[in-house]
């Protein structure tokens, strides 16, 4: 992808962008792999392949709720993400990068005019860093997550619109770029565009996220340049 990040057509003016984060702006979901595996293993457990797509559309709160519900442990919820977050900071502090070509992205949607948000599930305290971290946090208008919205999950519309909101385009205005099927179809239901990216976690499930989205990509090279 040529560098346009000095592009001055204000071509995307008026439109927004909304980036999930893990599995779509960022490789990241090794991570929470890695994090299942070493949890659910050190507590007698192996991890059951419909797991991680069980979990996927939750918030952090509720992925601690259904593993708690699901495995019979004893924690509260705030003890499994103080445990999780331990576990996964770090990376996301030190090596977790973004997705090819997905700065020059970011760089050349803010050039041309366009608002940018990010709606996540991910914990507020590793947002920040990991962005900053990235040399892309300050391309954001925004930065949502499903806590805003009484942790309310992606299969839901309402960090998505939460996020539209926050930027000041209306939902018909967006684009959302994401990885997974139920974030895909929230998207579609309120009148927004879904773009979805494809990670290695979602795979089983990439021939409805074809079906369901506007478009599909496994590079942000192959992002729509005009939203």
């Amino acid at each position: 992808m040529p560098d346009v990040s000095r592009a001055m057509d204000p071509v995307n003016a008026g439109r927004g962008a909304i980036f999930d984060l893990d599995g779509t702006l960022l490789d990241s979901m090794h991570v929470w792999t890695d994090v299942d595996n070493e949890f659910l293993r050190g507590r007698g457990f192996d991890v059951p392949a419909d797991y991680a797509e069980s979990i996927a559309h939750l918030s952090f709160d509720g992925c601690a709720r259904y593993t708690i519900a699901r495995f019979g442990l004893p924690d509260t919820p705030e003890e499994l993400m103080d445990e999780w977050n331990r576990m996964a900071f770090t990376e996301y502090a030190t090596t977790v990068p973004l997705k090819p070509h997905a700065g020059e992205y970011l760089r050349h949607l803010k050039a041309t005019g366009a608002r940018l948000a990010v709606a996540t599930s991910l914990p507020p305290n590793f947002r920040e860093p990991v962005l900053r971290r990235l040399g892309v946090f300050d391309l954001f208008d925004a930065l949502c997550s499903v806590d805003d919205v009484g942790h309310v999950a992606k299969d839901k519309p309402d960090v998505y619109l939460y996020a539209a909101e926050r930027i000041g385009v209306a939902p018909r205005d967006c684009t959302v770029f994401e990885d997974i099927l139920a974030g895909i179809r929230a998207v579609k239901s309120v009148g927004m565009t879904a773009w979805a990216m494809y990670d290695a976690s979602s795979q089983s499930q990439w021939r409805d996220i074809r079906a369901a989205a506007d478009g599909v990509m496994h590079d942000f090279d192959e992002a729509p340049r005009i939203l």
